[in-house]
């Protein structure tokens, strides 16, 4: 086990807070595609700080609803705010990336013929080309923010190795890795856990505990044991729908969720 301190939380105790301003606030989402209602007035508030779990069986809207706050698809109706203030529904996914929300993908997508500190360097750098970024110069700051979060990702001993050459639990970290060097507000991983070890799946565990608090956390998992191990709020979906949403103890004793999603 690493010695390196993870980040520190800056709001202590409960993650589920009730009582703080929503960073995100989605209310009465309806989308369809051909007729199919993938969202059926959908409604979701997420405080800041938060770490959530959504699940639910396939279908349910999970990928949609990720969609929506990040601008992919537009909702037939309904309101997406952000921070409060912003609007997402008037935002295209470029400028949503911008505001603070970070998205991370079930299949990692990092550029597998350069580094794993060139990937760090890119994604710091931002809105530039690809070589453009390579040419430009690190500030000191920046250097040691790479290094910071390498160390944190237990990528340290490969930032000169090619990013193809990880296995697919190091890319996904790299992939998280890239998300934490913009700095974002929101962070929604969409099934961080798959394909990963017992180690590294423990690890993430660890590592998104400790990001609680300093971001917020959506997480879309499938692992009810890793949702277990982070998880103190959840929300389930069903046919597009919230079909119960609380502490994670109040969720499995639902009898329509386990009636749907858990089995008994």
């Amino acid at each position: 086990m690493s010695s390196q301190p993870l980040y520190t939380r800056q709001y202590p105790g409960d993650r589920y807070r009730e009582q703080t301003d929503p960073i995100l606030q989605l209310d009465n989402i309806n989308v369809s595609f051909d007729g199919f209602r993938a969202l059926r007035d959908l409604s979701l508030r997420i405080g800041v700080g938060e770490l959530r779990c959504i699940i639910g069986p396939n279908g349910a809207g999970k990928t949609t609803l990720m969609d929506v706050i990040t601008g992919k698809t537009r909702p037939d109706s309904g309101h997406a705010w952000y921070d409060q203030h912003c609007d997402l529904t008037a935002l295209d996914p470029i400028t949503i990336a911008r505001q603070g929300i970070g998205r991370k993908f079930q299949k990692p997508t990092v550029f597998e013929a350069l580094t794993v500190f060139d990937n760090m360097e890119i994604a710091l750098k931002g809105n530039k080309s690809v070589w453009a970024t390579l040419g430009a110069k690190l500030t000191g700051e920046q250097r040691d923010k790479i290094d910071e979060l390498l160390q944190i990702l237990r990528l340290g001993a490969a930032r000169h190795r090619r990013a193809g050459a990880l296995s697919h639990g190091q890319k996904q970290f790299l992939e998280i890795g890239m998300l934490l060097a913009q700095e974002p507000h929101l962070l929604l991983l969409d099934e961080p856990a798959a394909g990963m070890t017992d180690a590294e799946t423990e690890y993430s565990a660890e590592l998104f505990r400790a990001l609680a608090g300093k971001h917020s956390l959506m997480v879309v998992e499938h692992d009810m044991g890793f949702v277990e191990t982070i998880a103190d709020s959840v929300t389930v979906l069903h046919q597009g729908q919230v079909l119960a949403e609380g502490a994670l103890r109040e969720v499995q004793a639902n009898e329509q969720v386990i009636e749907v999603y858990l089995g008994r």
